[in-house]
């Protein structure tokens, strides 16, 4: 074992000349500790709402979207369609068409947003098990059904057991009409279930049959997007990338992370911004290491002086108390990761924070990773390093006994 480590470690768990050293050197573990599980914890917490949005964004959003790149819609064929469906990757994909519309229920009317799918949606997208009344039915031989998402069926205060009573939806029409034409196309579709996802998307979005939406808008081979599903052990990069070849520099594909850039890029800086909160907490903290380990040079005054006499050098003895620092900080991270996980368990199991209003969850979200525990013990050994200079750099000036007193 390195000299200047295995010295640091008998001046950590040797008993000190002063009962006070002992007291404060503790209160430095307990800092370090409190600031690792605070680290740890805020990291998880902001995990567990990113894999919670994730997964509601999973049942909505698709693996890889392939979409226009001017305009909001393109045309299909045949044929790109089965180049597409052929690739190894490629589980599902499906057509969607989607346009603001206007809806009108039994006097009530609101806007939002229609959206055609085909019939391999709900395999890309898992929609169907979001549905929390009626069924995700969106024809029923010739009758035309809609799935609503609970924002928009409150607002327009459907019914889904009423099987008589349509939604009125009307759509500008396209070319020039006349001065006593009728200015907008209108269909009927019957309400057969409410899903509820996130509430953007259930505030706003009614989905129906993709050919629903193409009479409605008077169009035939056209689509706003390719939704696709990926195999599960497909590698995303390498699916857009041949994707992207295959359709073309027209369309723009883009993966999960792509659709909601904006928001999960948020939660992100939100994410870090807190760590970085919790870590200048900690960094306040350290200043107990810095007075535990300017104690400990007081009190081993004659230990630095009898090691210099026998020929230690200066750099062995400010080695010494930057890995006293190092052990203090370790010491601290053990601890604190172990308070981490018995919260995390109790969380978990128990639910021991709760959130409260009417959220989708009644607890705090919470998930670890395994590169957060890395992450946070490299912040703390950094910390503790740097509170450590200071100390070291005093024990390295105390003078050399040259005679016995």
């Amino acid at each position: 074992m390195n000299l200047s480590l295995q010295i640091a470690r008998r001046y950590l768990f040797a008993k000190k000349t002063t009962n006070a050293i002992n007291i404060i050197t503790g209160i430095a573990v307990f800092g370090i500790a409190v600031g690792t599980a605070a680290l740890l914890l805020v990291l998880s917490v902001f995990n567990g709402f990113e894999d919670l949005i994730g997964g509601m964004y999973s049942n909505f959003n698709p693996d890889v979207k392939v979409l226009p790149k001017q305009g909001k819609t393109f045309e299909t064929d045949s044929t790109l369609l089965i180049t597409l469906r052929a690739l190894p990757e490629v589980h599902y994909l499906s057509e969607t068409l989607e346009e603001t519309a206007f809806f009108e229920y039994k006097g009530s009317q609101d806007v939002g947003t229609l959206k055609g799918v085909d019939e391999f949606y709900k395999q890309v997208t898992h929609i169907d098990s979001t549905v929390r009344e009626g069924k995700y039915r969106l024809q029923n031989g010739e009758q035309q059904l809609a799935v609503l998402g609970l924002g928009m069926r409150n607002k327009l205060q459907a019914n889904v057991d009423d099987l008589f009573a349509p939604i009125l939806v009307y759509m500008p029409k396209a070319r020039e009409v006349g001065l006593f034409e009728q200015q907008f196309r209108r269909l009927s579709v019957y309400p057969a279930g409410t899903f509820i996802i996130q509430q953007e998307f259930s505030n706003q979005y009614v989905l129906t049959s993709l050919d629903f939406a193409r009479q409605l808008l008077d169009v035939q081979n056209t689509v706003s997007a390719l939704e696709i599903r990926l195999n599960g052990n497909a590698d995303s990069e390498r699916a857009v990338a041949k994707i992207q070849e295959i359709v073309g520099q027209e369309l723009v594909v883009k993966n999960r992370f792509e659709q909601e850039e904006a928001f999960l890029k948020l939660m992100r800086i939100e994410k870090w911004l807190s760590y970085a909160i919790v870590g200048l907490m900690l960094l306040l903290v350290s200043f107990n290491i810095v007075g535990a380990l300017w104690m400990i040079v007081l009190d081993k005054q004659k230990d630095i002086s009898i090691l210099k006499s026998m020929g230690a050098f200066d750099t062995t003895i400010r080695n010494i108390f930057l890995n006293e620092g190092l052990l203090l900080s370790g010491l601290g991270i053990g601890v604190g990761f172990v308070v981490a996980v018995g919260t995390y368990g109790a969380q978990k199991l128990f639910g021991i924070v709760s959130i409260p209003g009417n959220f989708i969850v009644e607890a705090y979200p919470i998930s670890m990773r395994f590169i957060d525990f890395t992450t946070v013990a490299l912040t703390v050994l950094a910390i503790g390093l740097l509170a450590s200079v200071a100390p070291a750099l005093r024990a390295q000036r105390v003078p050399t006994i040259v005679r016995e007193e």
